[in-house]
């Protein structure tokens, strides 16, 4: 009968241990899953940040190349319009090279 006791208070001990661990068990859990969601929480806020970044560059980028582009093709069309002006006088000299040509065969058929 004795130890028949003594297996039950080692029973009930046991059974004691284990209900503590159990809730050191749980208590532990309940930190680790809380930590990781603080984790999971600053990992999202970082990398929302570097995503606000990345598109504020990109744009910042696309302005630029806008204006580059308007810029460029500005001075495309400035040198459209001095090629267009020059065809023209080459065309103006042309016609008058021609001319002065003919009035020199002219004379020179006089002669």
């Amino acid at each position: 009968m004795e130890q028949e006791t003594m297996v039950k208070e080692i029973l009930t001990a046991l059974d004691f241990f284990s209900a503590q661990i159990r809730t050191q068990i749980a208590e532990m859990n309940d930190k680790f899953e809380a930590k990781i969601k603080e984790m999971n929480e600053r990992f999202e806020m970082k990398m929302q940040e570097m995503n606000d970044r990345l598109e504020a560059r990109i744009d910042q980028l696309e302005d630029e190349m806008n204006e580059r582009f308007n810029r460029l093709e500005t001075k495309i069309d400035s040198l459209r319009i001095e090629l267009t002006e020059t065809q023209e006088t080459v065309d103006f000299h042309s016609a008058k090279i021609a001319q002065h040509e003919r009035k020199l065969r002219k004379l020179y058929r006089q002669l």
